[in-house]
């Protein structure tokens, strides 16, 4: 396995060859330590972005919305999102959410045949939601984490066939990697549904083509790999005015780690970048991907209460309200454990668990998104009643 070349593999037929070792890559100018988004017109206050990746963010007066794990289900998450109120719904991917603050909570890798789809259709909501006084922020889940690592355990066919179609698509697009990789989900479309045909997994092609999917996915998301470079630009951690928003759960350990720092070891990792001279490796960024107490592995949070006694609940109430106090956030937003009742929040609503396994490959469930505005959170679960909530609380 290791010593073949994609280039050596036939291929459908590209319009040139890939060349591997020049596979463009998102240029690390785009990953500003400050960034200042303005708003058209007379609008609220402009969002200022501080910490490279994306840590705190000072929104005035916008909307936040949020969305938990994708699995590769483009379908789904354009459901949630046109629920949201930030995607058109007539297909043509049009930023709808004005100055909405729109905020994904990870694991859009893996159990899905659309991922890169999903993550080009997020930074293209991205550019327009600028123009708007609006923004979008991903932030990295477990799932992500794994295939920077190599672990493709969980990735479907369809995964490791988009991987080789855009890595082909890319030969043709070198020159601008933001264009070429926000044109990718409508170019994913046509070339999905030309491979839609009976196939038989056993057969020699099908072998072949399997093995090509893990080397262009290899290729695309080892450490300093393009979509490897394109996770980099987001955190594992995210404080926006109140909120705190990750994918598993933050403890205190985390934060007197230090969350910028976190972020960092994780987005230098990702890039293959190293944080010291004397060594070419990146430090392993352990305290934020690895272990069951990990930023993007915990589940402390996420526990189903009922199954625990008094004490057990109230020290995890208590390990929640003193990472709260830690990092000066009044709640905190996860994804992670799917929900099978729906997202909720617990211990006082101090914490919103938002995975509700809407990807075909998780549960299939109804989209749900939380939404909080002037302080209020509430559940937005139909697009027929978009006032349905499970709670309202002020937190002012």
């Amino acid at each position: 396995m290791a010593s073949l070349c994609l280039n050596s593999l036939p291929l459908s037929p590209p319009s040139q060859p890939p060349k591997l070792s020049e596979a463009p890559s998102p240029s690390s100018s785009s990953l500003n330590s400050n960034s200042y988004y303005g708003s058209k017109g007379e609008a609220s206050k402009p969002i200022v972005v501080s910490g490279n990746p994306p840590t705190f963010v000072s929104a005035p007066g916008r909307r936040i919305v949020a969305v938990g794990d994708l699995h590769g289900d483009l379908d789904q998450t354009r459901c949630a999102l046109e629920m949201a109120g930030v995607l058109s719904p007539d297909g043509q991917d049009l930023w709808t959410g004005g100055e909405t603050v729109l905020i994904q909570l990870g694991d859009i890798l893996d159990r899905g045949e659309d991922e890169i789809a999903i993550l080009s259709l997020l930074r293209s909501l991205d550019i327009q939601a600028k123009d708007e006084g609006g923004a979008v922020f991903q932030v990295n889940g477990n799932h992500e984490t794994m295939n920077v690592e190599g672990d493709f355990r969980y990735v479907e066919t369809g995964g490791f066939d988009e991987c080789i179609d855009f890595l082909e698509y890319l030969d043709g697009n070198r020159d601008d990697w933001e264009e070429a990789f926000v044109g990718w989900t409508g170019v994913s479309k046509q070339l999905k549904e030309d491979r839609k045909m009976p196939q038989n997994y056993w057969d020699p092609w099908n072998l072949v083509r399997r093995q090509k999917g893990v080397i262009a996915r290899s290729i695309l998301l080892r450490p300093g790999g393009p979509l490897a470079c394109e996770l980099a630009r987001h955190a594992v951690v995210l404080k926006v005015n109140d909120w705190v928003f990750c994918h598993g759960g933050l403890i205190p350990n985390h934060v007197a780690y230090g969350v910028e720092r976190m972020n960092r070891e994780v987005s230098h990792w990702m890039r293959g970048l190293s944080d010291s001279d004397e060594s070419d490796n990146p430090h392993f960024p352990f305290i934020a991907t690895r272990g069951y107490d990990s930023v993007v592995w915990n589940r402390l949070y996420s526990r189903d209460t009922s199954e625990l006694d008094d004490y057990q609940n109230n020290q995890i109430h208590s390990i929640l309200e003193e990472t709260l106090h830690a990092v000066g956030a009044k709640a905190m937003v996860v994804g992670h454990t799917p929900q099978t009742t729906g997202a909720n929040c617990k211990y006082n609503c101090s914490i919103w668990r938002i995975d509700v396994g809407m990807s075909s490959g998780v549960l299939n469930s109804r989209p749900e998104v939380l939404e909080i505005k002037d302080n209020k959170a509430r559940v937005i679960r139909s697009k027929k009643d978009t006032s349905s909530e499970s709670q309202v609380v002020d937190f002012i």
